[in-house]
């Protein structure tokens, strides 16, 4: 059984590190939640240290620069793994080939082919028209307000061509603001719906925990996945993806769920036990917004 809790402090003793979801716990795409990053902060002033785990597509500097221009303390975090980092090392590894299509906003995802350091002989990575590549990356929608189906033709194709897709943001959507937008993780969908293959490398997929795990170690710091926390509002993304860890977890139902879970400084006990119940997932404890 899911247990509600009143603040992060209640159970926090019990950890010695925390993997923190950004998007709907820490900030809401335009502005820092106060209340979240304080909590952060109490618990690095005991001892604690925090990884920003992350489904961004960008590498972990840019999601530091992100953070700075939404406020977020500095002092709130130690480190990040983003799913952008666990993605760019699988395509500099050449996972999709060398020549490959991009999908995304080219201003906002620039930043995903710069060079990297931790592969060893890294491929060439070329940017090319989709009847020239030999597979797919895919850092998000063009238009994040747009139906994903309006990719069905460049699926098809891609398909028929036999090219994979790799999916730097697994999150299916985020509410930037008040506004809900698609993200890659719908694209991806789409794309294995209609026989294609995707490549997944964010949450709640092993490779951004193992990197995750990197993190803390060269922060000096490898505790037992008993002495970890994984809090996020995305529960087939932060939830399943510590379950399938075998790590503690704390749901942030003020998020993405708010509506099914009936938060509003708490979640609804029925509503919310009924939500877990359909999904067939149990986080360890439960909170409408980290505090």
């Amino acid at each position: 059984m899911t247990r509600i809790i009143e603040n992060l402090a209640e159970v926090s003793s019990k950890y010695d590190a925390l993997f923190v979801d950004l998007w709907g716990c820490v900030h809401d795409g335009v502005t820092a939640f106060p209340q979240a990053v304080q909590a952060l902060q109490a618990f690095r002033a005991q001892g604690g240290k925090v990884v920003l785990v992350t489904n961004s597509p960008k590498p972990r500097a840019g999601v530091a620069t992100q953070l700075d221009d939404f406020g977020v303390a500095r002092d709130s975090w130690d480190t990040i793994a983003s799913s952008g980092d666990s993605a760019r090392a699988a395509m500099f590894r050449g996972v999709v080939g060398k020549k490959v299509h991009f999908m995304g906003e080219w201003q906002r995802d620039e930043g995903f082919f710069e060079p990297i350091h931790v592969v060893e002989n890294p491929v060439n990575i070329e940017i090319v028209p989709l009847d020239q590549a030999e597979g797919i990356v895919c850092c998000g929608p063009e238009y994040p307000l747009a139906d994903p189906d309006v990719n069905r033709p460049t699926f098809l194709y891609a398909k028929q061509k036999g090219m994979k897709l790799l999916c730097a943001n697994p999150d299916i959507v985020v509410d930037r603001g008040d506004v809900r937008e698609w993200c890659a993780g719908a694209l991806a969908r789409l794309y294995t719906e209609m026989g294609g293959e995707s490549l997944y490398f964010g949450k709640p997929h092993p490779p951004i925990y193992d990197l995750a795990r990197r993190r803390l170690s060269e922060l000096g710091m490898l505790p037992a996945d008993s002495r970890i926390l994984a809090i996020g509002d995305g529960l087939h993304t932060d939830i399943q993806g510590a379950q399938g860890e075998d790590i503690d977890s704390l749901y942030i139902t003020g998020g993405l769920a708010r509506d099914i879970t009936k938060t509003t400084q708490h979640p609804d006990d029925n509503a919310l036990n009924a939500y877990l119940q359909k999904e067939m997932i149990n986080p360890t404890y439960a909170i409408g917004q980290l505090r």
